[in-house]
């Protein structure tokens, strides 16, 4: 770990100034900035520049092309603006000690200085401060997200042959890549996350690591980041991370459970000590919300075709409609702590889903509950997985959707998604994911080969 470049104390006050952050890349041998924003798909992008460039930078005078970033702008109307988040300011500590990078997370911005519509970071802004100032709440989010360990093959090219063979919670010598999740980590705690747990997950070459909960925007931001640097750190072991929800067959897939609450005034609104279960009225309500509108709202959460390969029975992934407070084959858990910790975990997002928008749309949906009062349905504490359809029936328990196609569909009638996504976003992102449909349906797998072309 010598080469671990150590930023955790290169802090900033909580809204820097411009001269600051100058001084900031000074002091710390700053030759290059990350200028970096996400897409509508939830890929980080971002713009290099040298140090000469970060007081323009700060100022928001860099200009990108927006009609080259899928879902942004169009031809005509292309020019867009960084505007940097100045509390981002992070170095890089993989980066090497000569030449030293760091990044600054950015919303864009039109050419009247207004924020852009389809930025998934504005987006959630705007929903955020809708909330609070209508409401007076404010979001935390704490994610738990899984990924995979893969080789390399010998030209450098990622294959699905998993860096192990280990099993839940194993260790060394089994669990092969432990030293670079360990890696991850430091390289996190550097740029000041807080890591609660990690440990292999359940498939081979599946991991997970934990950290801290944040209010809603510094999640999203967490996410991004978190992503970037377990890819980042894996290529420099020679690995590739990917966090496709289902890469192997017959394996469990990847999920990024999301725990949330609500706190109103500094207090957890979901914590009701005089309850028999110590849970609200709003937090039941918050579930009934996200129980009604999660199968339009789902193409969000899981939005690749293959996200609806580990969406099925079997491997863990909560397939059906229903809550429950610990049951882990619900949709809805409740975890056993109370007070300031009392949350609801949603598992069915998986660690592809653009994390600005899929807490916007968790929150929208989880907010029309506590509005229009939606009790759920009595929870489930039995495995669902094993109930019969009648049974099924009886407890009103639904499904989520069983393909992409299904999820935009739902997506098309969802009044919640495009509220929570705004009319830019909404409208960019199912015609992107329309057109990622119908590419998909038109191609003839090698399953297809292997049934049909002998018989046939």
């Amino acid at each position: 770990m010598s080469t671990m470049l150590d930023s955790r104390n290169i802090t900033t006050s909580e809204n820097p100034t411009n001269e600051e952050i100058i001084k900031l890349a000074r002091e710390n041998d700053i030759k290059f900035v990350r200028m970096q924003f996400i897409d509508i798909f939830g890929i980080v992008k971002n713009l290099a520049i040298p140090i000469s460039q970060l007081e323009k930078a700060l100022n928001n005078e860099l200009m990108l092309d927006g009609s080259s970033v899928k879902g942004f702008q169009r031809i005509e109307k292309s020019d867009l603006y960084f505007y940097p988040d100045k509390r981002t300011f992070r170095v890089l500590p993989w980066r090497p000690s000569e030449g030293r990078v760091a990044r600054l997370v950015c919303d864009i911005y039109d050419p009247e200085g207004q924020p852009f519509p389809g930025c998934p970071r504005n987006n959630l802004k705007r929903v955020l401060a809708k909330v609070k100032k209508e409401l007076g709440y404010m979001m935390n989010v704490g994610p738990e997200c899984e990924f995979f360990l893969f080789n390399k093959d010998e030209n450098g090219n990622p294959t699905i042959d998993p860096s192990d063979v280990a099993a839940y919670f194993d260790v060394e010598p089994l669990d092969i890549g432990q030293q670079v999740r360990r890696e991850i980590i430091y390289t996190l705690e550097n740029m000041g996350f807080e890591i609660e747990a990690s440990h292999h997950e359940v498939a081979i070459g599946q991991h997970e690591i934990d950290f801290k909960y944040e209010d809603a925007l510094s999640a999203a931001d967490n996410i991004a980041t978190f992503r970037w640097v377990t890819k980042a750190v894996a290529a420099k072991h020679g690995m590739h991370a990917t966090f496709m929800p289902k890469p192997i067959f017959g394996q469990n897939g990847s999920g990024m459970h999301c725990n949330q609450s609500l706190f109103k005034d500094g207090k957890n609104t979901f914590f009701d000590a005089s309850t028999p279960d110590k849970l609200s009225k709003d937090m039941k309500y918050y579930i009934g919300g996200l129980l009604k509108h999660i199968r339009g709202i789902c193409a969000v959460s899981n939005p690749l075709v293959n996200s609806y390969k580990r969406l099925v029975p079997g491997y863990e992934a909560p397939v059906y409609i229903a809550w429950s407070p610990g049951n882990r084959s619900a949709l809805c858990r409740v975890p056993d702590k109370r007070g300031a910790a009392t949350r609801v975990e949603l598992r069915s997002p998986d660690p592809a889903a653009n994390p600005y928008l899929v807490i916007a749309c968790m929150l929208i949906a989880g907010l029309d509950g506590m509005k229009n009062k939606i009790d759920p349905p009595a929870p489930v504490n039995r495995n669902i997985y094993h109930l019969t359809p009648e049974e099924k029936k009886e407890l009103k328990v639904d499904s989520l959707p069983g393909t992409l196609e299904e999820a935009l569909r739902e997506m098309e009638n969802s009044a919640i998604a495009k509220e929570a996504l705004g009319e830019h976003i909404y409208g960019q992102f199912l015609s992107l994911k329309w057109e990622e449909w119908d590419e998909y349906r038109i191609q003839v797998s090698s399953w297809e080969e292997n049934r049909y072309l002998r018989i046939y």
